[in-house]
């Protein structure tokens, strides 16, 4: 088995090894996976952090040793906080690195950072303060940052950023927590799931406070929730069906 860790700021990762295919989420600095087959120019990969598998350019990660894997899966928090920062390395070359890397791989990279940083978990009520950061970031399929995200990534995100593990798609976040009945029943920052026709989870969101949604849909923005869905108060109408609330935390 192999292994590597994501060495630059933001990287895609496809649901096919090529440059045009379908990016189906993006490793984010000092991302850390297994590497489940290696090819010429692309390498399949499984993330320590979700399990999440897809495809890495070989020239956008860093081969690591598997000590060094188990190492940087038992590591604490530590995250950067800021929009967009900086790491540095002995040729004083700067690498800007977006809200959410994951700093633990520092030293094994003998790289600097000066920026805040996020080392403990914080409770959920910061939640909301938290998804507050991604307000109008654009829909982007497969995205993680207040560049461009798709709705699990803002959740998985956030929820990241207070030290809670999220699962990377809708459908799969779903089956984490315990459902509640009613949307009286919901606290601000529990995660309110959506169907399709087909009955399949396709959307995801948190719940704020008096019956309101934040969700990436065009962009990240705040909606109001009732027992029927997401009602969009620019368009007046319903735009996704309600299927269950959990509650994460």
């Amino acid at each position: 088995m192999q292994y590597g860790v994501c060495n630059l700021g933001i990287v895609p990762i496809r649901l096919e090894p090529t440059d045009t295919s379908e990016m189906v989420t993006q490793a984010l600095y000092g991302d850390f996976f297994k590497v489940l087959e290696q090819r010429k120019k692309w390498s399949r990969i499984r993330f320590a952090y979700d399990k999440y598998e897809g495809w890495i350019d070989n020239k956008q990660y860093l081969e690591i040793e598997e000590e060094q894997y188990q190492i940087l899966s038992q590591s604490d928090i530590n995250l950067s906080k800021d929009l967009i920062q900086f790491v540095s390395d002995e040729a004083n070359s700067i690498y800007p690195i977006p809200l959410g890397s994951d700093l633990n791989c520092l030293d094994l990279l003998n790289q600097k950072f000066e920026g805040n940083k996020i080392i403990e978990k914080s409770d959920k009520s910061n939640i909301i303060d938290t998804s507050f950061l991604y307000l109008n970031t654009p829909y982007l399929w497969g995205g993680k940052t207040p560049f461009g995200i798709d709705c699990s990534g803002f959740t998985q995100m956030v929820y990241k950023l207070n030290g809670y593990h999220l699962l990377r798609d809708a459908s799969q976040q779903a089956t984490q927590g315990v459902a509640l009945s009613f949307i009286e029943e919901s606290e601000p920052g529990d995660l309110a799931f959506f169907d399709n026709a087909d009955g399949d989870i396709v959307h995801v969101g948190i719940i704020m406070e008096d019956n309101y949604i934040i969700h990436a849909h065009g962009k990240v923005r705040i909606d109001r929730l009732d027992h029927s869905g997401i009602y969009n108060i620019d368009k007046n109408l319903h735009t996704h069906r309600l299927r269950v609330i959990k509650k994460i935390i």
